[in-house]
């Protein structure tokens, strides 16, 4: 049963990139957090567009705010919805950012870890592009164990 108290946290800083592969791109759907000092949860989650889709452009698009809705019928369910994540690691291991690690990501929505609610306030949201039946890459693995390791380091 995990602990309803963090054990630590992560700490991130604004001022320096935290690897030299992450590329930066365009979103405004985050705020600050409560406490950005209070970082102690990775949740890992997979998106592809329309499900189980990829290589294309369209979870770029959700998360900057540029979808165009009408180009899939599955995008219907998507429209007005702002949501972000704060890397999106693609299926050949690029790591594109979304959201800086201090602010807040929109990417657990109503949630509960460990005793705690609102799991957007203290964690960092990695996506994975992919589907819930859908193995991932070894290039995503690798990228995604470089990832958290220089989160956890710093």
């Amino acid at each position: 049963m995990p602990s309803t108290a963090p054990s630590a946290t992560l700490a991130v800083s604004p001022e320096q990139p935290l690897l030299p592969e992450i590329s930066p791109r365009p979103c405004s759907h985050y705020d600050d957090r409560p406490d950005p000092s209070d970082i102690s949860l990775l949740v890992i989650h997979n998106i592809s567009l329309p499900p189980a889709t990829f290589d294309n452009t369209y979870i770029d698009d959700f998360f900057g705010g540029r979808l165009d809705c009408s180009l899939h019928p599955y995008f219907g369910r998507l429209a007005g919805v702002r949501v972000s994540a704060h890397c999106v690691i693609y299926r050949d291991g690029r790591i594109w950012q979304y959201v800086p690690f201090r602010s807040r990501a929109w990417h657990a929505g109503l949630s509960l870890f460990a005793g705690r609610d609102k799991c957007n306030d203290f964690s960092i949201g990695i996506e994975l592009e992919g589907a819930d039946d859908v193995p991932y890459t070894e290039a995503q693995y690798q990228a995604l164990a470089r990832l958290c390791h220089a989160l956890i380091a710093r």
